[in-house]
């Protein structure tokens, strides 16, 4: 039953092998969805190229509606698969500094860092920010360690926070992104008078 431990199936060199064959595979479906340009990314946030967003929710519903089905089928160990633990208000407050740091760059951290691998000199000097910022809080963290701590609920999930059965809560998902597909899509053609 997976999830396998690649260290004990292939060695420990192996399994950083397949690690690095998966680090370059979704980097690559990155790079080839557009998502190691700026712009193409910051277009999202005016409504006017939307496939960046529909292809992030696409692959999380895809890979949340394959987990749960296997799951079911008892193929994988859910409980065996590592959620970070909710920290609820350094969550809310990192999402902030993330987000704004997204609108005002135009990458996160994973696209600057496909955008530095292809040699883009925006994407270069933004993660050199990131890095430099990582620093800066393992360097600080300790002078708001309380807060950084506060709101911990553990491994807290979305069935838990509606109190519904997993089922539900993933069909309700994957119902949201096909409203959420088609409700930006009439926006953009209310705004720019086509669709992309």
């Amino acid at each position: 039953m997976a999830p396998f431990d690649l260290a004990a199936l292939f060695g420990v060199a192996g399994s950083y092998l397949i690690y690095v064959a998966i680090g370059f595979a979704f980097g690559f479906i990155l790079e080839s969805s557009g998502f190691g340009d700026a712009r193409v990314l910051a277009a999202q946030f005016y409504f006017r190229r939307l496939h960046v967003l529909k292809v992030m929710f696409t692959a999380i519903v895809v890979a949340m509606v394959l987990i749960f089905w296997s799951t079911a089928l008892g193929l994988l160990d859910y409980d065996e698969i590592w959620v970070n633990p909710t920290y609820l208000w350094s969550g809310i407050l990192g999402g902030v500094v993330m987000g704004v740091g997204f609108i005002i760059g135009g990458y996160c951290p994973g696209t600057s860092l496909v955008s530095m691998a292809t040699l883009k000199l925006d994407g270069a000097f933004f993660f050199l920010g990131l890095v430099a910022g990582v620093f800066a809080f393992g360097e600080t963290v300790g002078l708001f360690n309380e807060f950084w701590h506060s709101g911990y609920l553990g491994r807290f999930t979305l069935p838990e926070l509606f109190g519904l059965e997993i089922g539900v809560v993933v069909f309700l998902l994957v119902v949201m992104a096909l409203l959420m597909f088609l409700g930006f899509g009439w926006i953009r053609t209310a705004m720019y008078g086509k669709r992309k």
